[in-house]
């Protein structure tokens, strides 16, 4: 009877120590896990820079094509193309009754005022009317590249001339891909509104600032999608080669994270927040996978 006992009582000594460990076991996986989904959001928020980084840049270079298309011919001399490309940039047009047809041709490499290295054309096709007070532009890419990553598909612009706030505006609509050099990507489909706040009127290119908002859905070659919503306006000062502030929200799946710009510092820098903690990253840094 005590060997019974004896033996009862080791069988549950013995339980007690599986379930022990079996926890334990589930504890240090969990914190594994979390560490990984904590490196992966960190991945993903940097790959969120690299996007904003191409869509503002594009947008800058087409916004320079149509202001540069549409100033007054008398002005259109080398020193008013300056203006808007250095001298690697090539801006041709076709014009058929009311249309217009630009193409900016990069070469084989350019470099931007502000830094960027772009290659390829941006055609954009449009119907001009002066006394209409908004003009929709589409653009299409041919073999473009912006800094090393290679750019597909189309571009929606409606520009306002005088939006509520006295402020010329646009209203874009993406649907592009981005082609990393690695074979990855992503295709961007969503919408942003483009105020134009300071230095419009002018001629000066330097002095440009705009405010962007807007929504949009970003699908990675695995298939994973996301949504990404500005919080806090974006603010892009042409002079600087990064957006300088504002908030960006991200989702997939159950997880939000958020990504600061900044105080309006011109910097490579910018801020993410995961489950409450902040780690500062560096644009454009991916690394390949």
């Amino acid at each position: 009877m005590e060997t019974t006992k004896r033996n009862f009582s080791s069988l549950i000594v013995t339980f007690l120590l599986l379930i022990f460990i079996s926890l334990s076991g589930c504890q240090d996986n969990t914190e594994i896990d979390d560490m990984e989904v904590q490196q992966l959001d960190e991945s993903l928020a940097v790959e969120q820079t690299e996007i904003d980084d191409v869509s503002e840049g594009i947008n800058g270079l087409i916004d320079d094509a149509y202001n540069f298309a549409e100033a007054p011919e008398a002005n259109k001399s080398a020193i008013d193309k300056d203006n808007y490309f250095p001298e690697c940039v090539t801006v041709t047009k076709v014009i058929t009754a009311n249309t217009k047809k630009v193409t900016i041709d990069f070469g084989e490499g350019c470099t931007t005022r502000n830094s960027n290295t772009v290659s390829g054309k941006i055609i954009m096709e449009y119907t001009f009317a002066f006394t209409e007070q908004s003009v929709t532009i589409n653009y299409s890419f041919e073999d473009f590249y912006f800094n090393g990553k290679k750019i597909e598909g189309t571009v929606n612009k409606i520009r306002l001339k005088v939006n509520d706030n006295g402020n010329p505006q646009a209203t874009i609509n993406k649907n592009i891909k981005i082609i990393w050099d690695d074979d990855s990507f992503v295709t961007v489909k969503g919408e942003r509104i483009r105020e134009w706040i300071e230095g419009f009127g002018n001629r000066i290119w330097s002095d440009n600032v705009f405010l962007i908002t807007g929504n949009w859905t970003i699908t990675r070659k695995d298939g994973t999608v996301r949504e990404a919503t500005v919080l806090e306006p974006l603010r892009r000062e042409m002079a600087c080669r990064f957006l300088v502030s504002g908030i960006v929200e991200i989702k997939k799946n159950n997880r939000t994270l958020t990504l600061d710009y900044g105080d309006g510092t011109c910097d490579d820098l910018a801020t993410v927040t995961i489950n409450g903690k902040e780690k500062e990253i560096h644009i454009r840094k991916r690394k390949k996978k």
